[in-house]
């Protein structure tokens, strides 16, 4: 893997480094660089929740001890006995991780949590005090870094963290599943509502087989899907997270679909009649249009002839002249104060 510049968080990790040394080392959480692969340890294995971080790892020497999955399964944490977790954008993401790692890790490990302030690492106080004695060993780069020794392990049932809610659409319930973490955990967001309209407004459109980019808790495929039987579905995402979300939401309504994780097109070689997406444009706190650029210029390889792309976008967001420059036809299918539906054919 190339050396990178390494994220704030990192950064004050690198401070300590002689306390890792020694250690036999799980990383996982919200992981960010290379940091991981060039840890100085006796052992290191590296969790990711996130298929790119787990792709940027694959040519690492650390890649035979990478894995990909909701979490690690308990042989993971064989030999282990210091964890470091990056927290995450959201507490409740945190809460999930960090239940499901402490049920794991041995008894009296080391335990290193390393956030910035504006997501709201502090909070880890709190969270973990009942379970263990936990300090702030460093402040600097705008993050927080700290120990916390488990004195017991954390419970931890993944049934208990499910959320689910009901929508009904032309006559339809249809009945969402989510993880914490996972976009439109607990409502129906008004992008993809827009989008779900604008696609029954243009049914002509939804035939074939349709690809799903970004799937999150898969309410775009379901709710298509129980609209359209004789429809193929691919389903993508890069959190594993989501990618449990949409098989629970499928299920729970019947609907039988490939569910693969896929860094955008990474892992996608065939050609469909519909690419649609609702696509995320923060990379943690800040704007990035990484994901989307990479949507939207690659699309074409993977539709086929008079194939189209449909997506969603807030307003404000410049995609616009991104599809006029990649597409032979654009237009605006919705649209509100807020976002806008785009489709596009070559």
């Amino acid at each position: 893997m190339a050396t990178s510049v390494f994220t704030p968080a990192s950064q004050v990790l690198e401070r300590h480094q002689s306390f890792f040394d020694d250690k036999n080392i799980l990383i996982a959480g919200d992981i960010q660089d290379n940091y991981p692969a060039i840890i100085a340890a006796n052992i290191v294995k590296i969790h990711c929740s996130q298929y790119h971080t787990f792709l940027s790892f694959k040519n690492s020497k650390r890649a035979n001890n990478t894995i990909f999955s909701l979490y690690p399964d308990t042989s993971f944490y064989s030999d282990i006995n210091t964890l470091i977790y990056y927290w995450p954008k959201t507490k409740s993401e945190a809460q999930f991780q960090l239940s499901y790692l402490l049920n794991n890790m041995p008894k009296d490990s080391d335990i290193f949590i390393i956030g910035e302030n504006r997501s709201g690492v502090k909070s880890v106080e709190g969270l973990l005090s009942d379970f263990g004695s936990i300090q702030k060993i460093d402040s600097a780069r705008r993050c927080g870094l700290y120990h916390f020794r488990a004195d017991s392990r954390l419970a931890f049932e993944v049934k208990d963290w499910w959320l689910s809610y009901l929508l009904t659409i032309e006559n339809q319930d249809i009945e969402i599943k989510s993880l914490p973490g996972v976009f439109s955990q607990k409502a129906l967001d008004a992008g993809s509502e827009l989008l779900l309209n604008a696609l029954m407004d243009h049914s002509d459109i939804i035939k074939g087989n349709i690809l799903d980019v970004g799937c999150g808790s898969g309410i775009l495929s379901t709710v298509i899907g129980k609209l359209n039987q004789d429809i193929s579905l691919t389903l993508t995402d890069v959190s594993s997270a989501a990618l449990e979300s949409s098989k629970e939401t499928l299920a729970a309504n019947n609907i039988v679909a490939r569910v693969i994780a896929s860094d955008v097109f990474s892992d996608i070689s065939d050609k469909y009649h519909l690419i649609i997406s609702n696509p995320p444009f923060h990379d943690g706190k800040e704007t990035s249009y990484t994901a989307v650029n990479k949507l939207i210029r690659e699309a074409k390889k993977h539709l086929k002839l008079n194939g189209y792309l449909c997506i969603v976008a807030n307003s404000f967001l410049p995609y616009q002249s991104i599809l006029d420059e990649t597409f032979k036809s654009v237009e605006i299918i919705a649209q509100t104060t807020k976002f806008k539906v785009y489709l596009a054919s070559h």
